[in-house]
């Protein structure tokens, strides 16, 4: 039985503390394999303002950086790994102090994964999923016919230069999703594994449509 790691709530970065958290929606970000709270955390001044964003620390050490699974066959991780990491997510979001009105969930790599995970696990907790050059896990979830009823929506963008993630993965992903979530999905040519500026910007339009929010007027 694999054992859930608590994520620690000391490592947690916020774009918003105290009374500026209150009544507004979350959206909680995870990095990637190897990474660390402060790498996808970098991208909050692009994003829109309306949710308070969480940055979380993954809750295995591994090398100079953290996981949220170990690696053992690329793309088709250890389900029971994955399901404490999710578990370690859900509790941490139970001890919150202060009530979100929607939560929402972007990752990349590992990240994106465990974004989609979540979306599985609980889709009743959760508003959206942004998915970035990340994949479904191996084996299907409890509440997976539920999202087939009531899809959530999904942004799911990768590159064509991506050899991270294995075409196994690659190709689960593209079957699970469009029948599981109301899909926008985004390919980059030539983008390795890694987020581009044309995808940030896809993300932010994604994003603001999710929140209400229009599109700043250019300047003139």
């Amino acid at each position: 039985m694999t054992v859930s790691t608590p994520i620690d709530a000391a490592a947690v970065l916020w774009s918003a503390t105290g009374a500026d958290q209150a009544g507004r929606p979350l959206l909680i970000i995870m990095h990637g394999y190897g990474s660390h709270e402060g790498d996808l955390f970098s991208l909050a001044p692009h994003l829109p303002l309306a949710p308070v964003i969480s940055a979380l620390r993954a809750p295995l050490p591994v090398g100079d950086g953290w996981a949220w699974f170990p690696i053992s066959e690329p793309g088709s991780p250890d389900p029971a790994a994955v399901t404490a990491a999710v578990s370690a997510v859900l509790a941490w979001l139970d001890a919150l102090p202060e009530h979100h009105p929607a939560v929402g969930l972007l990752g990349f790599s590992q990240g994106g994964a465990m974004a989609l995970e979540l979306m599985r696990a609980a889709p009743d907790r959760f508003r959206f999923a942004v998915n970035l050059s990340g994949f479904v896990a191996n084996g299907p979830q409890s509440s997976d016919a539920a999202l087939a009823k009531q899809p959530l929506p999904v942004f799911w963008g990768r590159g064509t230069a991506d050899t991270v993630i294995p075409p196994s993965a690659i190709g689960r992903t593209q079957a699970w999703l469009p029948a599981h979530s109301s899909l926008t999905e985004r390919i980059y040519e030539g983008l390795p594994h890694s987020i581009s500026q044309a995808e940030l910007g896809d993300v932010v339009n994604f994003l603001r449509a999710q929140y209400g929010e229009s599109a700043p007027v250019p300047n003139a």
